[in-house]
């Protein structure tokens, strides 16, 4: 029996299966592969499974995926979390205050979404609260800055009800990853896409400006105007993993449109003459932000970034 998984707890798995729900385990052999992952299953992944006479269900095999978003283990360097599988668009939820997203943290979990084929939208939440001439002019800054690179840039609130409809347009008919930090109102978000999911929401921390995890497990909703929502709990951090140096260039696009130019097939970007990269940071064709991002993929452990079997 085949099925899609849409829900990961950490030991079980749900799986929707034309004859229902399925609570199932994975089976053992997953284990021993040399995998690395935390979790070789996946939400969204298509799998078969195998129903036992004592009534227990595992499954027993995952089906090619066409992409998937990926990032390393918190708690185990050189091991990685696959977020969520065969996905038609990533959301990414950020915050420009209440609490403020890291831009190197949008800009990694965007050369990850290039790296494994995944179209992403940037969705800049709570612009209600940014009421301030400066806060206007950073909202404005920062949806110049990605939407000049390529990329897609909403501005919702879900106390003002602002984007939810155009929201609602990009994930309609589509499976949809939701991801971002803690706090920055997936959550709220879901409900207003879902209304009958009916997630718990939380509050930033006064003293931190970060967010509290509301969300602990992966699952898969149905949007009721068409599509499908992955939530997933918010992450502080998000690092890279099974990236070659020489390719990081290529996840970041106005950076590789820009090597073409330089003097040297091979450059790095970093200290080479003639470098074109480095020359459209000075003249401020590409941010500062970003090409300081780039150099901080390319100082992560070179160890664990090799494309090994998953």
């Amino acid at each position: 029996m085949t099925g899609t998984v849409v829900r990961n707890t950490g030991s079980w798995y749900v799986v929707h299966t034309p004859e229902g729900d399925l609570n199932c385990k994975i089976k053992g052999n997953f284990r021993l592969k040399g995998l690395r992952c935390t979790n070789p299953v996946a939400v969204g992944d298509n799998v078969t499974v195998e129903l036992r006479g004592d009534g227990s269900c595992f499954i027993v095999e995952i089906a090619p995926r066409k992409n998937y978003i990926i990032r390393r283990a918190s708690n185990l360097s050189k091991e990685f979390q696959i977020i969520a599988a065969n996905v038609d668009r990533a959301l990414l939820v950020v915050t420009l205050a209440f609490p403020e997203t890291n831009t190197t943290f949008i800009d990694r979990f965007l050369a990850t979404a290039e790296a494994y084929d995944v179209p992403a939208t940037i969705i800049i939440n709570k612009v209600d609260l940014l009421t301030q001439g400066e806060e206007r002019q950073l909202l404005q800054a920062v949806s110049n800055l990605y939407r000049t690179i390529g990329y897609d840039v909403l501005h919702t609130s879900t106390l003002t009800g602002e984007g939810i409809s155009s929201l609602k347009e990009i994930v309609k008919d589509k499976t949809s990853l939701i991801s971002g930090n803690s706090g920055v109102g997936k959550s709220s978000i879901i409900n207003c896409l879902v209304p009958d999911a009916r997630l718990r929401t939380g509050e930033v921390s006064d003293v931190h400006r970060t967010g509290m995890h509301t969300t602990t497990f992966s699952e898969m909703l149905d949007v009721p105007t068409g599509g499908k929502v992955i939530d997933t709990p918010g992450v502080k951090g998000f690092g890279t993993i099974d990236f070659n140096r020489n390719e990081v260039a290529h996840y970041f696009p106005e950076i590789f449109s820009a090597s073409a130019r330089c003097k040297y097939g091979n450059c790095t970007h970093t200290h080479e003459p003639g470098c074109a990269v480095r020359d459209a940071v000075e003249q401020h064709f590409i941010s500062e932000s970003r090409y300081a991002s780039y150099l901080s993929i390319l100082g992560d452990d070179p160890d664990d970034k090799y494309r090994k079997a998953f």
